[in-house]
C-alpha cells in the first residue's frame, strides 16, 4: 500500500488522545444540565434564567470557533489544543466559590470560547493522520468522545452532587482537564499526511471562501447539522431537568438516566461510521454513503419526537425521546468529512470551523427557547413537550433538505473548476 492507503504511524494513538479531549469537552458542557435543578433551587432561577445560563454557553462560542479555525491553518494544532485545554480547566475553578447568576453566566461564555474551536481543530488534527477513505471510523471514535464523555462523567458528577455540592462537580473537571493538558504537553505531536488538491494538477490550489461558503452540500450540512445540534444542546440543558421535574424521577435517578441518549447516540455513531466508511470503500458515491445515509436518519428523528406528548407513561415518553433525540448522529460523523471532501487542505481548519459555528448557533437559541417556552407553558410538561416537538419539525425540515442538496461529488466538481479559473481571472486582471 502507498501512504495515502494507511494510516500514518502513531494515528491511532493520537486518536485515543484526542478521544480524552472530547470526552472532557462534552463532560464540561453536560454538568449544567446535570445540576439543573439544584442550581435552580440554590440560585432562585426561573427556567427563562437557566436557559439563559444554557444559552450563554454559545454566545463566543462560534465567533472563536471560525477565529481559532483560521489561525489552525497556519498554527499547529497540537498547540491551540493545548491552549484549549488549558482554558476550559481554569475557568471551572470560580464555581468552587460564591456563586451569583452572573458569576456562572461569565464563567460559562469563557467556557464556550475556550470549547467552540475544539472539534473542527480536533477533526483537523487527526485527518492529518488519516487518508479520507479511512477516515470513518476515527471520525466516529472522536465525535464519540461526547458520547463517552456524557456516560462516564454523569454518574461520576451525579454521585458529587447529590452527596457534595453542585459546586464541586465543577471544581472535579477543572482538575481532569489539567491532568489532560499535561498528558498532551509530553505525548501530543502533529501529523504530516497531506491531502490530494480538490482540482488535479493545481497541488497547493485555494477555493475562494465565497464558493465554498454557497456550496449546496455545504449550505444543506449547515441546515441539517442546525436541527440535530438544536437537539443536542436541549439535551445538554434540559434532559435531566425534564427526567426531574417533568417525569418526576429523583435527581439520582434522573441524573443516571441522563446518559440513555448517549448511550444510544454512541452506538449510532460508531455504527454509522462504520457502515459509511465500508461503502465509501466499496465505491459507493458520498452522496448516498455519507449525505442521504446520515439525512436519512435526521428525518426518521423528526418522525419520532413530535408523538412524546402524546404517550401515555414516563417510561415511553423517555424512549422515545432518546430515540428520536440520537438517531441522527451520525450527521455529525459525515459532516467534517464532506466539508473535508471539498475543501482544499491549506483551508480545511477555517472551514470546518466556519461549518460548526453556523450548526451550533443552535445552541445559543435552543436552550433559551425551551426555557421559555416552559415558564409560559399551563404547565411545566407541556412546555417541555411543547419544545421537544418544535425540535422534531426542525429535525424533519432539516433532514429533507440534507437529503435533497447534499451532493459532494457535483459540488467538487464545480469547486474544482472554481480552483482552475481564479489563477486565469487573476492573471488577467494584472
Amino acid at each position: 500500500m502507498t501512504q495515502q492507503d494507511r494510516p500514518l504511524k502513531g494515528a491511532w494513538g493520537m486518536t485515543a488522545l484526542i478521544f480524552l479531549f472530547m470526552l472532557i469537552n462534552f463532560a464540561d458542557k453536560v454538568v449544567v444540565g446535570l445540576a439543573a435543578k439544584p442550581i435552580m433551587e440554590d440560585l432562585k432561577l426561573t427556567p427563562e434564567q437557566f436557559g439563559l445560563i444554557g444559552s450563554s454557553f454559545f454566545f463566543l462560542f462560534a465567533i472563536s470557533a471560525i477565529v481559532v479555525g483560521f489561525i489552525s491553518n497556519r498554527v499547529q494544532t497540537r498547540h491551540t489544543l493545548l491552549v484549549m485545554a488549558i482554558v476550559w480547566s481554569v475557568v471551572q475553578f470560580p464555581m468552587l466559590g460564591m456563586v451569583s447568576l452572573e458569576v456562572l453566566i461569565a464563567c460559562r461564555i469563557v467556557l464556550g470560547a475556550g470549547e467552540g474551536p475544539a472539534g473542527p481543530v480536533a477533526t483537523h488534527a487527526i485527518y492529518k493522520w488519516f487518508p479520507d477513505s479511512l477516515r470513518g471510523v476515527p471520525t466516529a471514535i472522536i465525535a464519540q468522545g461526547s458520547a463517552m464523555g456524557v456516560i462516564i462523567a454523569v454518574p461520576a458528577l451525579n454521585w458529587i452532587i447529590v452527596n457534595y455540592s453542585w459546586h464541586w462537580a465543577f471544581g472535579a473537571l477543572g482538575i481532569v482537564g489539567l491532568m489532560w493538558t499535561v498528558l498532551w504537553f509530553f505525548l501530543g505531536r502533529e501529523g504530516t499526511l497531506v491531502d490530494p488538491p480538490v482540482a488535479h494538477g493545481a497541488a497547493g490550489e485555494r477555493v475562494p471562501y465565497r464558493y465554498l461558503l454557497t456550496c449546496p452540500s455545504i449550505v444543506a450540512l449547515c441546515c441539517t447539522g442546525f436541527a440535530s445540534y438544536w437537539g443536542l444542546a436541549l439535551g445538554l440543558t434540559w434532559f435531566t431537568s425534564y427526567l426531574v421535574d417533568g417525569l418526576g424521577y429523583s435527581q439520582t435517578v434522573g441524573g443516571n438516566l441522563s446518559i440513555l441518549p448517549w448511550i444510544f447516540g454512541m452506538v449510532v455513531v460508531l455504527s454509522g461510521g462504520w457502515i459509511s466508511q465500508r461503502l465509501k470503500k466499496a465505491g459507493v458515491s458520498s452522496r448516498v454513503c455519507r449525505g442521504a445515509f446520515a439525512a436519512a436518519t435526521v428525518t426518521f428523528g423528526g418522525c419520532v419526537l413530535p408523538f412524546i406528548s402524546y404517550l401515555p407513561s414516563p417510561e415511553l415518553k423517555l424512549a422515545f425521546l432518546v430515540v428520536g433525540a440520537a438517531i441522527g448522529s451520525t450527521i455529525f460523523v459525515v459532516i467534517p468529512m464532506i466539508v473535508s471532501e471539498l475543501t482544499p487542505q491549506p483551508q480545511r481548519a477555517a472551514m470546518l470551523a466556519i461549518v460548526t459555528s453556523v450548526v451550533t448557533l443552535a445552541g445559543v437559541l435552543a436552550p433559551f427557547v425551551m426555557g421559555a417556552m416552559i415558564q409560559n407553558a399551563a404547565t411545566r410538561l407541556i412546555g417541555y413537550e411543547q419544545g421537544f416537538t418544535v425540535n422534531g419539525c426542525l429535525l424533519l425540515a432539516g433532514g429533507l433538505i440534507g437529503l435533497l442538496f447534499i451532493r459532494p461529488e457535483a459540488d467538487r466538481r464545480r469547486l474544482a473548476a472554481r480552483a482552475i479559473a481564479l489563477p486565469s481571472l487573476q492573471a488577467t486582471r494584472a
